[in-house]
């Protein structure tokens, strides 16, 4: 498997272990020690702490780029290019991606953290625009 690919499988890993780890954990906790029913979550309520609502956000972040970076891989199978720019671009993506939601989720977000956050959104953006166009030059 190429690298693209590898990232996609970590970058969908990823979105998924956000939502056990921080977003399932809370729920479930709550539920099963009686201070919550499965009915009282809803996606149109603020509910629970700073943290809580930053991982929904951040998983949520994952959830909308996820298929925008699936489609470049699957532009990038169906064309056959391999290079490693693409690869480096790829792991620029995972990375920055794995530390945008830790920095969303963990610190309060702050002037300097929210800025130091859409930089890192931005990188991952960047990539796959980049991505996108030498896709789109090499084919």
């Amino acid at each position: 498997m190429s690298i693209p690919v590898w990232v996609l499988l970590g970058f969908a890993g990823w979105t998924l272990l956000i939502l056990f780890a921080t977003v399932g954990v809370y729920r479930w906790s709550r539920i099963l020690t009686g201070r919550a029913t499965v009915r009282e979550w809803r996606a149109d309520e603020e509910q629970g702490g700073g943290w809580y609502r930053r991982a929904m956000r951040a998983h949520m972040n994952c959830v909308e780029n996820l298929p925008v970076y699936a489609a470049i891989v699957v532009a990038i199978m169906a064309t056959g290019l391999q290079s490693a720019f693409l690869d480096t671009l790829a792991l620029v993506i995972l990375a920055t991606r794995i530390v945008h939601s830790l920095w969303h989720i963990v610190l309060e977000q702050t002037e300097v953290v929210a800025s130091i956050r859409f930089a890192l959104y931005f990188l991952q953006i960047f990539a796959m625009l980049a991505m996108g166009i030498y896709v789109a030059v090499h084919a």
